[in-house]
């Protein structure tokens, strides 16, 4: 097997082998780098990492990569954002941290919707990234590139960021697998923030194993940031035993309406045959809540992001313009020539929702939705082990269709949103190809801290098909 295509588990048991050296590794990422980057766009920065003697974990010595809104010590960390275009932190992240002292080795910064703000990855300063299965098509958004370079070879895994969505439908555009983990799980300390209370990092890679492996490294209470949770972390690959008898999956009607393209329904719905095949058991239910998530999540993620970027002035660091005539006039040029269109738009947003006479009328309500919809989630899980949903209700859009309708790509995060609004865990998983020959991803939902339930469902699924192994050659190559 090429080494592009092997699971990031794969290549970590080869090394451990002596089957491939860790020189002959970096080179193979390299290589595939150079020969992607042209196409798909995936990467902002580019390292050149030295080869690392192994560790004992079982990632150690596997490349891959970051989504460019995590810290890195001395190395450029710009958001896809003219106004942190020059940026270098002092400092690592703490998911980065873990990452290096688990021998993990990072080929560079990926591209990502400037701020993470975006369903599609063509809102970067750098220019947008493209999906590896048809470069007329995006990757979705906002870790874009993240997916883009796992589905294409570049990198092993990658670490991106979730605030909407932004893991699960990427990796579902692009035939790869992506794990939200449950909010407060894995440390946010280092991410550049969107909208704190909804942020969340987890890993994108080929199968549900990898992200366990990856999940069991990153996760864990840190006294950096204090949203973190204590508990008993790790063993969540261990866990793995695909053993799904007795799982009780929910499906919620609500999900499968108008919008819903058919050949996504009818992928999503084979993935609960498949799970009742192996002994789960599976019923439809109601979860009428589900058309109040987007406006909810929209309203506070904007109010959040309104006061986040409050700091990007062009006094302290980042941009800064010139010809201004007094601070006001600063703010105001740093930011005009700084953030790009869809910044501004969700900055207005959420100023316009915080502002006195509209914090009742708008965000207050908000709050109030969030908790009405966390309330019935935590009902539905009373009932049910797991909810199996879409991830998109259609299939990766091509370039430019959602930048020109800005509602329609709102309207495409509603079965991902309000996994954020409630803290929930949720994977991506691919289940299929359209007519067109581009990925479907199904969504499994589990309860608060329920990670490890949905991660072997999906194991599950990944045990009897054979979607997550799928590369962009084998229907016309990367740059077809």
């Amino acid at each position: 097997m090429e080494l592009y295509k092997m699971t990031a588990l794969e290549l970590g048991a080869a090394l451990k082998q002596g089957e491939i050296s860790p020189a002959e590794v970096l080179r193979a990422a390299q290589e595939r780098i150079s020969a992607c980057q042209g196409d798909n766009n995936a990467f902002i920065t580019v390292h050149s990492p030295l080869p690392a003697p192994l560790g004992d974990g079982p990632l150690a010595g596997v490349p891959m990569a970051l989504k460019d809104n995590i810290c890195t010590k001395s190395i450029k960390t710009t958001c896809a954002s003219k106004i942190l275009g020059d940026f270098t932190p002092p400092y690592d992240a703490t998911v980065v941290e873990k990452l290096s002292a688990a021998g993990g080795v990072s080929m560079g910064k990926l591209n990502m919707d400037e701020f993470a703000m975006g369903s599609t990855s063509e809102t970067s300063f750098y220019g947008p990234t493209r999906n590896p299965w048809n470069l007329r098509r995006v990757p979705g958004g906002s870790s874009g590139g993240a997916a883009a370079a796992v589905a294409a070879g570049e990198v092993w895994y990658a670490i991106g960021s979730d605030t909407g969505g932004s893991i699960r439908q990427p990796a579902a555009y692009c035939g790869v697998t992506g794990m939200k983990p449950t909010y407060g799980t894995v440390s946010r300390y280092g991410l550049i923030a969107y909208a704190s209370s909804l942020d969340q990092m987890g890993p994108i890679a080929r199968s549900a194993a990898d992200c366990a492996a990856v999940l069991d490294v990153i996760q864990g209470k840190d006294p950096r940031d204090g949203t973190t949770l204590a508990g008993s972390y790790g063993g969540l690959l261990t866990s793995l035993t695909g053993d799904v008898k007795g799982l009780k999956i929910g499906i919620p009607v609500d999900c499968f309406g108008e919008g819903l393209d058919s050949e996504v329904r009818k992928a999503v719905l084979a993935v609960a045959d498949v799970l009742k095949s192996r002994g789960a058991t599976v019923e439809e239910f109601s979860l009428p809540v589900m058309e109040y998530a987007v406006p909810t999540y929209y309203i506070i993620a904007s109010a959040e992001a309104s006061s986040n970027l409050s700091r990007f002035d062009g006094v302290k660091y980042g941009w800064r313009a010139e010809g201004y005539e007094n601070l006001t006039d600063l703010y105001s040029k740093t930011r005009t020539e700084g953030f790009g269109t869809e910044v501004k738009r969700r900055i207005l947003l959420g100023t316009f929702v915080l502002s006195a006479g509209y914090y009742d009328a708008y965000y207050k309500k908000a709050l109030q939705g969030k908790a009405v919809i966390k309330r019935a989630y935590d009902e539905a899980f009373r009932k049910y082990d797991v909810l199996l949903t879409p991830v998109s209700p259609t299939t990766a859009p091509k370039l430019g269709e959602s930048l020109s309708d800005p509602l329609k790509m709102y309207l495409s995060d509603i079965d991902t949103v309000p996994l954020n609004l409630a803290g929930l865990p949720g994977i991506s998983i691919p289940c299929g190809f359209d007519s067109k020959g581009l990925p479907i991803g199904a969504q499994l939902i589990g309860p608060a801290l329920g990670d490890g339930v949905i991660l072997n469902a999906a194991h599950a699924f990944q045990l009897e098909t054979n979607f997550h192994r799928q590369t962009p050659e084998t229907k016309g190559g990367a740059s077809a």
